[in-house]
């Protein structure tokens, strides 16, 4: 009896410990990881994140970038983190629907973390070099296909969402590109400029759309890019392909306590209903898209069942 007792009381006081911290939660900073280098478009949408959360939750958010295993090593920095909501991913659909039918990963994609909220869909762009003979994309499969091999394209990194597009369009269209992994999208529009590549899908290259300095063939969603009006999208140049759109959310260590993933996830939904976030996301070719906690596991679920199939179907492997 006496240890029974003593087993409870001890239960209890654990209990209102936790209670006591997810109520002054949080009181000093939080470290915001990012699984690519710094200058992509993750590395973009984090620290715009960072920067509201920050004034909202009234403590420094700082980002941490950690990359490396595309995407991997920082996702497991995060699942080996102290469950309290001081670490944080910004995690995208690769390193949860992509990489766990490749490899063996250090982290269980579901069992490791709590999903807080997803907050944006990727706004990729098909970008081509302004000195290839291609002006759309019809003129892209073409060029490929009397030139198999010679097309390069590059990536945020293998089994980054540039890849998976780039495979779904060669297996589509029966065409051969080059595939050139780099370590995260701020390294594209310097290849790109420099010729290593001929064209990335990715959303990096909108400043050089803008500038003149790379031509747009297709946004590659059902949906034009808000800041590229005049650029058809994929069903307009009549391509249709169940490749799940590529999304970041913020996910936390698993036993994370439930009032702090709720704190969090208030915050984010308040902060990516503001139009000028809005405005500001679409400049770095994202598109707030905010889902709660459930959906964003629904979601990871539904699209890991995507990709294993187009996985299989490409014959993609890391190399």
């Amino acid at each position: 009896m006496t240890r029974l007792f003593l087993l409870l009381i001890s239960a209890l006081t654990m209990s209102s410990v936790t209670f006591a911290q997810s109520a002054s939660y949080p009181d000093r900073p939080i470290h915001f990881v990012i699984p690519f280098p710094a200058g992509g478009t993750s590395d973009n949408l984090a620290r715009l994140l960072a920067e509201r959360m920050g004034a909202s939750l009234h403590q420094p958010v700082v980002v941490e970038n950690k990359p490396g295993g595309t995407s991997s090593l920082g996702a497991e920095v995060v699942a080996q983190s102290k469950p309290d909501g001081y670490t944080l991913l910004l995690g995208p659909m690769t390193a949860f629907s992509v990489l766990p039918h490749l490899r063996t990963l250090p982290y269980d994609p579901v069992a490791s973390f709590e999903p807080v909220a997803t907050v944006a869909q990727y706004l990729a762009v098909i970008t081509v070099r302004n000195d290839l003979p291609i002006k759309n994309y019809a003129e892209l499969v073409a060029y490929a296909r009397k030139n198999p091999g010679k097309l390069t394209y590059g990536s945020a990194g293998i089994a980054s969402f540039g890849n998976m597009a780039g495979e779904t369009l060669k297996l589509r269209e029966h065409i051969d590109m080059l595939h050139v992994p780099f370590k995260g999208s701020g390294e594209l529009t310097a290849a790109l400029l420099g010729g290593q590549i001929d064209l990335f899908i990715d959303g990096v290259g909108l400043p050089l759309i803008k500038a003149g300095k790379a031509r747009a063939i297709a946004a590659f969603s059902n949906q034009r890019h808000p800041d590229l009006p005049d650029v058809p999208s994929l069903p307009e140049v009549g391509v249709r392909t169940a490749l799940p759109s590529a999304w970041f959310a913020v996910f936390a260590p698993k036993g994370t306590p439930a009032a702090v993933v709720q704190r969090l996830d208030t915050e984010l939904a308040r902060i990516l209903k503001d139009p000028d976030m809005k405005q500001r996301l679409n400049r770095i070719s994202v598109a707030p898209e905010y889902l709660p906690p459930s959906q964003t596991r629904s979601m990871m679920k539904q699209d890991s069942e995507i990709n294993a199939e187009l996985i299989r179907s490409t014959g993609m492997k890391l190399e």
